[in-house]
């Protein structure tokens, strides 16, 4: 199993009220909220290896130099030197640190590297699996990971952790008519405001899906925008031939990177805390209560 850590604290940060306090008054909802995701995905699912997939580079230098715009809405700062500082709100920032090293304690696998977002660490860890793999996230980014084939599939919360919807092949096609491997092309020729990439303009989802129907994938539409006997509009074909710069360095910054290089990290499920200590003062120091005593009691057989 792995955890789009982020996406996920973001959601326990938004669903989960900010009178969850520390003793010390500080807001602890994103880390009380993950938590209690954590357990409640743990006792549903049973996974043998947990990995926390972390966002080292939000935004990472390569995929701007190639769409300036990516996520530009969404930086709060730039750093000539690392990594741009996102916007996040002012009650959250401090909660990372806490779930990060509660997470440690715990002994789950967290695992982030320089240069790459948590979508690559989970294609990798996914491109790297032996058996079944679900990804939990919230960002519809992911789907294009999902193959049924090898048992990849993605739980998208819909409503905290306990109502989840199971994203496989069959899903895809339904919704948008595409499988996983087409999810990609698709995201990309209508674009994604949320992430800062333009797509085609006037291609839509259900345009970019009729286009991939009709051709194959990306490259199979590219080649009908060259051939005079391809069953394109002229709209079409003037919106994809303009569109030909981006379409060019698109499926890079869109597709998830599966060679990433990870750690050599023990990912299997802990069966009790790596160090109890800290965990112990963590929890004094945070109030973290109920929510971690759960997930301890679910993680000891």
């Amino acid at each position: 199993m792995l955890l789009d850590t982020a996406s996920l604290y973001f959601r326990a940060y938004f669903g989960v009220p900010d009178s969850v306090r520390a003793p010390d008054g500080t807001p602890v909802n994103a880390v009380r909220g993950l938590l209690d995701f954590i357990d409640r995905l743990v006792k549903d699912h049973r996974p043998d290896h947990l990995v926390a997939c972390m966002d080292a580079d939000w935004r990472p230098h390569w995929r701007v130099e190639l769409i300036p715009s990516y996520k530009a809405h969404r930086v709060a700062e730039e750093r000539p030197a690392g990594p741009d500082e996102e916007e996040v709100p002012d009650t959250l920032s401090p909660q990372v640190p806490v779930i990060e090293a509660v997470l440690d304690a715990l002994g789950i696998a967290r695992v982030g590297v320089a240069g790459y977002e948590a979508d690559d660490v989970i294609g990798t860890y996914t491109a790297r699996a032996t058996g079944p793999v679900d990804i939990v996230t919230g960002d519809r980014d992911l789907y294009q990971l999902v193959d049924d084939a090898r048992g990849v599939r993605v739980l998208y919360p819909v409503k905290g952790v306990g109502t989840l919807n199971l994203v496989d092949e069959a899903a895809l096609r339904e919704k948008y008519g595409v499988d996983g491997g087409g999810y990609a092309d698709l995201a990309l020729l209508r674009g994604d405001p949320s992430d800062g990439l333009p797509g085609v303009p006037g291609i839509g989802e259900k345009t970019a899906a009729k286009l991939l129907a009709e051709f194959g994938d990306l490259a199979g539409i590219q080649a009908a925008v060259g051939d005079p006997k391809a069953k394109l509009t002229p709209t079409q074909r003037k919106r994809l031939t303009e569109a030909a710069p981006y379409l060019a360095v698109a499926p890079k910054v869109v597709r998830v990177a599966d060679d990433v290089p990870l750690p050599d990290t023990g990912t299997a499920l802990p069966h009790g805390p790596r160090d109890a200590g800290a965990l112990d003062a963590l929890a004094a120091r945070w109030g973290l209560g109920g929510s971690l005593q759960r997930l301890l009691t679910t993680l000891t057989p």
